[in-house]
């Protein structure tokens, strides 16, 4: 793909290897981007991979649970690159225990990640959005959100209450003119730690990151006649 950044700006908030990564790419295509990381090495091996085709990408170490963190990384934003058109909150972290192995720590932690932090970046971006009247929050949902498995007693409480504060939003702010979504990603992701996991999946069994990415860019771009709130995406296998 040719990148190449025009007048809009993106940021993509928990870019990682696999979706993060896919997303920033894929949105450097027309937008001004920024990519909101906890850790510097994602960010900037994207962000050299965006400017290399000729595109504008702004790298930024934030920690999402943290508003004074997200207030400074929106600050920069807005200085450096602009008022965001996009936001997308892209919450990665997914612990694997049961009830009784689940700490309070870890059940807290998912949460500020997941729910917590969508909420804050939001709050950040939605004055701006309303005064211009447009803006799309697009937020990276997960099976957990639906139909979690007993081994997800931090991830999915966490994933129920981030596609909840979605519907909320979405019913407040569509009418003023701000497009709220959650994608509901119902299945493994194609990245290296699943690879791994599933040495037995083959390519049909899991969801591509830029395939995924192609159906944000869509949500982002879709006619304000025909909005969705939520959109699930899985591949053609996944039992439902």
């Amino acid at each position: 793909m040719v990148l190449k950044s025009e007048t809009g700006v993106a940021a993509v908030v928990g870019v990682g290897a696999g979706l993060g990564a896919a997303l920033a790419l894929r949105f450097a295509s027309g937008y001004k981007v920024a990519l909101i990381a906890r850790t510097a090495e994602i960010i900037q091996k994207t962000a050299d991979q965006i400017r290399s085709g000729g595109g504008i990408a702004l790298p930024l170490q934030s920690d999402t649970t943290i508003e004074s963190q997200i207030a400074s990384a929106h600050q920069r934003i807005r200085s450096e690159l602009g008022p965001i058109d996009v936001l997308i909150y892209n919450g990665g972290r997914r612990p694997v225990g049961r009830l009784m192995e689940t700490t309070p720590e870890v059940f807290e932690q998912t949460w500020r990640l997941h729910t917590l932090g969508a909420f804050l970046w939001a709050r950040e971006v939605v004055p701006e959005m309303l005064s211009r009247g447009g803006g799309s929050i697009l937020i990276t949902g997960a099976t957990a959100g639906s139909r979690p498995w007993p081994t997800s007693a931090a991830f999915a409480p966490a994933k129920f209450a981030v596609r909840g504060l979605a519907e909320v939003m979405a019913r407040d702010l569509h009418p003023q003119g701000i497009h709220v979504t959650y994608v509901n990603v119902d299945g493994g992701i194609d990245m290296p730690l699943l690879r791994n996991a599933r040495p037995e999946a083959q390519d049909e069994d899991l969801l591509k990151p830029p395939a995924i990415a192609d159906a944000f860019w869509y949500l982002a771009h879709q006619d304000r006649s025909a909005w969705s709130n939520i959109l699930d995406l899985r591949p053609f296998k996944e039992k439902f």
